[in-house]
């Protein structure tokens, strides 16, 4: 009897932590805040989505979708019904997709918007508003998936008849061609390296001694250049040749204005007067020339001599 009531007991035990267990859990996971109801009907496929999965705004948990069944309005179309909490900023610019979470394969409903201002979508139980569904990435893959693989085939085809028969002979050809080259710029190359040893070590050396001879140039320039600094500053040193010579100028510039001022003058007149005699002195000589007895007859009139016109013979005219 004893060990029927220890098991009994044991038995209440276990089923009043388990109901406490049960009511923290539903305690812990009810819904605190107000949320509103909204729908959505597409034709897209929802794999991977079921009931009780998260709704998330931009990221952030706003909800869950409480119901997913077929559309009596549309046929056709999958209808699911979404609790989202009334805080979050759902519009008339809200959109869905379907999002998956990491390599589980389990869908969740994104919710997002174009970012442009626009009316709260206010909930309403008895006609809960719709929210577009837009095609998900793996909606538009299986989309064009046929296409994809066309696409891969015509470039399986391609390479097909790249690495064909011909083309492979073409490519072992073009192998042998370019060992071939390779060989013969190998030999170029040790040519190449022998002509640089005997050619080009030599014009080196006489490019380093070519190089010594101008940096000596180039010192001795540098030396004469400062030497012809040194020199300028002295020219243009306080008292020194430069000013001395200025001084000099001033003065013979000083001389050169007196001279032009008093004795200049006194010069042009002597001038004058050397230019006026040998003027008379020069027409005295043309007389001279033109008659020699004036020197010693004087000016006055003088008889014309045998041969001369008016002529008479002393005597003619007794």
């Amino acid at each position: 009897m004893e060990n029927k009531a220890h098991a009994l007991a044991a038995g209440i035990f276990v089923v009043a932590i388990t109901a406490l267990l049960v009511a923290l859990a539903a305690w812990l996971t009810r819904d605190t805040g107000d949320r509103d109801i909204y729908e959505i009907s597409t034709r897209e496929t929802v794999t991977g989505l079921q009931s009780q999965a998260a709704v998330r705004y931009r990221g952030v948990d706003v909800g869950k979708v409480a119901w997913i069944g077929f559309d009596t309005k549309t046929p056709g179309n999958v209808l699911m019904r979404l609790e989202v909490d009334r805080e979050a900023p759902v519009t008339r610019e809200t959109f869905a997709t379907l999002s998956y979470q990491g390599v589980t394969g389990l869908a969740f409903v994104q919710l997002d918007d174009s970012g442009q201002p626009a009316p709260r979508l206010r909930g309403d139980d008895d006609h809960p508003p719709r929210i577009p569904l837009k095609p998900s990435l793996l909606s538009k893959l299986t989309d064009r998936s046929e296409v994809i693989l066309d696409e891969v085939e015509k470039v399986a085809k391609s390479l097909g008849q790249m690495v064909g028969e011909d083309n492979q002979r073409r490519i072992a050809s073009a192998l042998d061609n370019l060992g071939s080259a390779a060989a013969d710029a190998s030999q170029l190359t040790k040519r190449l390296d022998a002509t640089v040893n005997k050619q080009l070590d030599p014009a080196l050396a006489e490019v380093a001694a070519t190089m010594r001879s101008v940096k000596k140039n180039a010192d001795e320039v540098g030396k004469t250049a400062t030497d012809f600094g040194s020199t300028a500053r002295r020219l243009n040193e306080k008292d020194g040749p430069m000013d001395r010579l200025a001084e000099g100028t001033e003065a013979l510039s000083h001389a050169a204005d007196s001279f032009n001022a008093a004795t200049l003058p006194r010069i042009n007149r002597v001038t004058e007067d050397t230019s006026r005699a040998v003027r008379q002195l020069s027409r005295t000589v043309n007389n001279i020339n033109d008659n020699p007895q004036s020197l010693i007859y004087g000016s006055g009139r003088i008889d014309p001599g045998p041969g001369e016109p008016g002529f008479a013979a002393p005597g003619a005219g007794k």
